[in-house]
């Protein structure tokens, strides 16, 4: 498979596409100012220790404190000692080294834990657990072994911490791993020494920059270019991959057309279309994607595809393309947590099944770690898709300030029946001469037209005067009532 990295650098924000066999299946973002911290190794103060959560939150200089779970304190797993409680392992005002799980998401904050891991190209290094570990996505068990021994041959006999080998250690050279051993104990020793006369709170080590982690983290052997619109940047990462990952060296392409890279390729419209809640589908269906605080929920529909000999084969084809569809949205949009999935109802035991496999099969392409169920008594698809950063529309957006994310407003008429049952109480408080309605023109036009019989009838009921003044600049559901 022909994958491709075009990545957009501007001074306000770092962007990158993958793009597979043409079509976008990813963006990451990365805004200089709020970079993402996962990764990062901070110096950190308890601020308060919850006995009854079994967790603690953790000030390591952020906006919200941060939440350590007991689950994620390495000290209460060493030597397989799991029965202590937090209140037991930690105290109030205690110093702590702990690394960044996830960045905060919405009103959370970022999750902690104290084993810390560094990534390098090849292997991940625990400096704090002496164990070798294989990649799961190397699966086949003789290749394990043999890249097992290897590492336990090239560790050198001093070294107390352990590693875990990547995917993309397994053509690796023994020159290769041993260069990455060598830069990642060197960087625990640099982050070790940065802690010594620090106060808390105070960062110690920060993840790479976001093309920096592509070359790193993403680019594998079926990647077949990497595109950057930078000759800085394009600079800086040629050093980069030089010094720690020199197969990358060739991939590395310098665009200088003066066409914007996202526009040549389309990017800029998939990014716009990855923010809308309707998805068409080729064969006349859509998607409806709606993502809310608890889980995100896809509603399948056949739309005006009738193209099948009959109404069963119409739901079963529009099912197998809403589940290839479906893959991809998860992954262009960041879409984490609990999602629902409501297919068309499928009443074909066989078609259920295909479906369903079509689906695991398009999802096997994502990188995070996922599990999805079969179908419940109700039909619905339910699966779980790591959270570890904010999705692309809550990077991307913001809650409407007239609807307050709800997705509506309230209706000219509801708005013009508030405005007479607030002029009903503000008469019975205070004796006005004069009320002053401002409202929005439409809610203005109503009643000047439908609802002016309302009106009248209200002002000889509380014996006033009711002016109208239309305010262009007022949503639908803003109004004003002034004394006169």
């Amino acid at each position: 498979m022909s994958i491709e990295f075009l990545i957009n650098f501007t001074p306000q924000e770092t962007r990158v596409a993958i793009v597979e066999q043409g079509v976008v299946q990813e963006l990451h973002v990365e805004r200089t100012a709020s970079r993402g911290i996962v990764g990062n190794i901070y110096l950190g103060k308890v601020v308060r220790v919850l006995p009854g959560m079994q967790s603690a939150f953790i000030d390591i200089g952020l906006e919200r404190t941060a939440f350590l779970h007991v689950a994620d304190i390495w000290s209460d797993r060493h030597n397989g000692d799991t029965g202590r409680p937090i209140e037991r392992i930690l105290v109030e005002g205690q110093n702590l080294t702990v690394q960044v799980l996830k960045d905060p998401i919405g009103t959370k904050g970022a999750r902690l834990s104290t084993q810390v891991s560094i990534a390098g190209r090849l292997l991940v290094y625990l400096p704090q657990e002496k164990h070798i570990g294989i990649s799961q996505r190397i699966e086949d068990e003789s290749e394990r072994e043999a890249l097992r021994e290897r590492l336990t041959r090239l560790v050198p006999e001093d070294e107390a911490g352990g590693f875990i080998v990547r995917t993309m250690a397994e053509s690796a050279s023994d020159e290769e791993l041993s260069a990455d051993i060598a830069y990642l104990r060197k960087l625990w020793g640099e982050i070790r020494n940065s802690a010594t006369g620090r106060f808390p709170p105070s960062v110690l080590y920060e993840d790479l920059s976001l093309g920096q982690r592509v070359l790193r983290d993403l680019v594998d052997d079926d990647t077949a270019r990497i595109v950057i619109d930078s000759r800085e940047n394009f600079q800086k990462l040629t050093t980069f991959a030089g010094e720690y990952s020199p197969k990358v060296l060739p991939l590395l392409e310098h665009y200088g057309g003066v066409r914007p890279l996202f526009d040549l390729h389309n990017i800029e419209e998939e990014i716009q279309k990855a923010l809308a809640r309707r998805v068409s589908l080729k064969s006349g269906g859509y998607l409806i994607i709606d993502q809310t605080e608890a889980m995100t929920t896809v509603d399948v529909n056949t739309g005006g595809f009738v193209g099948a000999r009959n109404f069963d084969d119409t739901i079963f084809k529009t099912n197998l393309e809403a589940a290839q569809t479906i893959a991809r949205q998860l992954r262009l949009r960041n879409l984490g947590g609990i999602i629902i999935i409501d297919f068309i109802d499928m009443e074909n035991p066989e078609h259920r099944d295909m479906v369903l496999d079509e689906f695991r099969k398009a999802l096997a392409r994502d990188h995070t770690k996922m599990t999805v169920n079969g179908f419940t008594a109700l039909g619905l698809v339910e699966m779980t898709r790591k959270r570890t950063r904010e999705s692309l529309a809550h990077l991307l957006c913001e809650p409407c300030p007239t609807c307050g994310g709800r997705g509506e407003v309230k209706t000219a008429r509801t708005v013009c029946y508030e405005i007479l049952r607030e002029l009903l109480r503000e008469a019975r408080q205070f004796n006005a001469r004069e009320f002053r309605v401002l409202a929005a023109p439409n809610v203005i036009d109503l009643f000047l037209d439908e609802e002016s019989q309302s009106l009248a009838m209200l002002s000889d009921f509380i014996d006033k005067q009711i002016s109208l003044h239309p305010e262009a600049s007022y949503s639908q559901e803003q109004f004003d009532i002034v004394l006169l």
